[in-house]
């Protein structure tokens, strides 16, 4: 059997970089599942058992190509992933502010950007507050503008001042949901808050001052507004986001439509933008120099080229604020424009590999992210089966003039497959059209929107950039258009219910093993996909989920969960509901079971929970305590007499929002704080004092 598997590892031998990053991802993975931060000796443990493992197979003269040699390999490469996303935690860490903060806010503006109620919001860092230490002062604070006078024209740079409210970031809005928490810990955002006095600058910026990251900002954001200030206010934000990543002037409502019709990944500066940039730069160049016979006679007109594109695409990294797409999108074309300049052929896998190996060792909380899940799931698709095609050689055998429409039919159709498990458990909808917006778009992004920012980036110079953004407003007013027309079919998106913890990893597996394992044996991979979606069917919701401020409760019912309250912890209601795969919004939610917004009661399993904000002193305790009620009081100035069953303001301070699940044995309950265990990211309980 040992020789059976061997041979079967063997036949991989000249495959296996691929699986170097997935080795790297598993153990970074790992590292983010733990309930536990994993302590140093526990890692130096793993690494002397792993190296004590190496030396005996060394011994017992073990060939690299041997089963027990690749294994080995792969959990090197497993802790390896897990030592770098310890030592990533802990280098990023920096103070969180730990308590409701209102008075002075001093900081230099670093990023504007807009909030999810469209309010602009200002991310500071060298941030001052009053009484608060330095120590303790958090390195960055982000803060919406809600006040007066606030149409101020800020730049990157300006030092202001303001008097404001400032708290630490809050913990998933249901347990074992999207962790905030952690996610603003990586980008050492401390604080978070809002103002409704007016923004002061205090200095103005000094950007020969400034570090390069806030230069290079600086000029992202000079660019951003010179597009918007010379196209349509529709096509303008969308302009400014396909070139430099800026899109808080995008409008809400093009956002939804181009996410109903599955445009949104037009947005992301990815492969595509960055491949139709680099290419068209490396034809433009390359025709240009072959037309003058000196200059095609006397140099090496593909590599001269290669090298002008790779400057484009550096470029056009840096302008586009070089998110994780977009970092996978510029390694993977150097890849391919140094094996040009080498004279070697490109292995597109092996690219992929290389990007994914770069991202991770640099940033590996982008692991969890759904711009790096979904930006190499459709690459990896990609590229497999298009390598498929060109070894086979028989699947595309149609006219040479359809060739192109079925390669674009294909690729939408493949990147779609590929991406719409991670979009629907991201985002909780799929479109149903998105197909055919693909087709629609596509080639229009490629051979108009493209080709307009290129030439409007030449003609720059000479001050006639708004010839090529013209070009650019065309092609972008038929994708909106295409947008409006699929976001408006009957039935153009499917809510999903978010999926349970197994999901993801399971479709991840099955579909590496689909894409990278070589020969028959890669329709193993199907087996963890069927699973993933047997574990997505029977993926159970809580019956009560009540949110971190305790104030607001929804009851899962067979008409769908029923909100106590029309308005208020409104982020909180939208994401329960979309997490049900409920198209409903909270006001409609808040009619479905009559509940009062300050009086609730509700039978769970024969125990009876009692709820009411606004005057929690009409909730008779004794009688709830002898009945075995689940009591909820909010205020942080209540608190429950022993025995009593429930929770307090000083227990959603400390544990987060709860769920309540009716099991056959009775009622389960979870917090957010259980399920994000004991992690840098979480804040450490405070003693309760009654």
């Amino acid at each position: 059997m040992l020789h059976a598997v061997s041979g079967s590892f063997g036949r991989q031998q000249s495959h296996l970089f691929p699986w170097a990053p997935v080795c790297l991802g598993v153990g970074i993975g790992i590292y983010f599942s733990l309930m536990q931060e994993p302590p140093l000796w526990g890692l130096g443990l793993c690494a002397a058992v792993l190296l004590l493992c190496w030396l005996v197979a060394v011994w017992r003269g073990c060939h690299r190509g041997s089963w027990v040699s690749l294994v080995l390999w792969a959990l090197t490469l497993s802790l390896t992933g897990a030592v770098v996303a310890t030592y990533k935690a802990h280098a990023v860490a920096a103070p969180v502010l730990s308590y409701r903060y209102y008075g002075p806010i001093e900081g230099r503006i670093i990023a504007i950007d807009k909030s999810a109620s469209e309010k602009m919001r200002l991310t500071l860092d060298n941030v001052r507050l009053s009484r608060v230490p330095p120590a303790r002062t958090p390195v960055k604070v982000r803060v919406s503008l809600h006040g007066p006078d606030m149409g101020t024209t800020f730049t990157p740079g300006d030092v202001v001042i303001t008097t404001g409210h400032l708290g630490p970031p809050s913990g998933p809005v249901e347990p074992g949901g999207f962790d905030f928490q952690r996610h603003l810990w990586f980008q050492q955002l401390g604080a978070l808050g809002y103002t409704r006095n007016p923004m002061l600058r205090y200095k103005p910026a000094a950007i020969e001052n400034a570090d390069a990251a806030l230069r290079l900002y600086t000029i992202r954001r000079a660019l951003s507004e010179g597009i918007k200030s010379r196209m349509s206010m529709r096509e303008g934000p969308f302009a400014a986001a396909i070139i430099t990543g800026d899109r808080s002037d995008l409008d809400a409502s093009a956002l939804e439509i181009l996410r109903a019709s599955n445009l949104a990944h037009l947005l992301a500066i990815s492969g595509l933008h960055m491949g139709l940039l680099t290419g068209a730069v490396f034809a433009v160049i390359r025709l240009c120099l072959a037309a003058i016979p000196a200059a095609s006679l006397r140099l090496p007109i593909r590599k001269v080229a290669a090298v002008a594109a790779f400057a484009a695409a550096l470029v056009y990294l840096g302008i586009s604020g070089a998110s994780v797409a977009t970092q996978r999108a510029f390694i993977m074309v150097s890849v391919m424009l140094l094996a040009i300049c080498l004279e070697r052929p490109a292995l597109s896998l092996r690219a992929v590999a290389m990007a994914a190996l770069v991202i991770l060792v640099t940033t590996p909380q982008a692991l969890v992210g759904p711009g790096f899940q979904m930006s190499f799931a459709a690459t990896i698709a990609l590229v497999a089966v298009f390598g498929a095609i060109r070894d086979r050689g028989t699947f595309l055998r149609v006219p040479k003039w359809l060739s192109g429409v079925v390669a674009l039919l294909v690729s939408s159709f493949i990147a779609g497959a590929a991406t719409a498990p991670f979009g629907a458990a991201h985002f909780n909808q799929v479109s149903q059209y998105g197909l055919l917006a693909n087709l629609l778009s596509v080639p229009v992004m490629g051979f108009v929107v493209m080709p307009g920012a290129l030439l409007a980036g030449l003609l720059a110079p000479f001050g006639l950039e708004a010839a090529g953004l013209a070009v650019m407003e065309l092609g972008l007013a038929w994708i909106l258009g295409v947008a409006d027309f699929v976001a408006g079919l009957n039935g153009s998106t499917r809510a999903i219910m978010a999926p349970s913890v197994h999901v993801l990893p399971l479709v991840a597996l099955g579909g590496l093993f689909l894409c990278l394992w070589q020969g028959a044996g890669r329709l193993i991979g199907l087996l963890p996909i069927c699973a993933a979606l047997l574990f997505w069917a029977s993926t159970e919701r809580p019956t009560v989920l009540i949110s971190e401020t305790g104030r607001l409760i929804g009851v899962l019912g067979e008409g769908g969960r029923a909100l106590n309250k029309p308005k208020g912890d409104g982020f909180s209601a939208q994401v329960w509901l979309e997490n049900d795969g409920d198209t409903g919004d909270q006001a409609h939610a808040a009619t479905r079971a009559g509940f009062a917004a300050n009086d609730l009661r509700v039978n769970l399993n024969g125990v009876k929970l009692v709820f009411n904000a606004a005057n929690p002193e009409k909730i008779d305790l004794a009688q709830a305590c002898a009945t075995n009620d689940l009591v909820v009081l909010p205020r942080l100035t209540d608190f429950l007499p022993e025995g009593c069953q429930g929770w307090s303001g000083a227990d959603f301070l400390t544990g987060g929002s709860v769920a309540i699940y009716e099991t056959k044995t009775g009622l389960r309950y979870e917090n957010s704080r259980s399920r994000q265990g004991d992690r840098l990211w979480v804040p450490k309980p405070r003693k309760r004092r009654q």
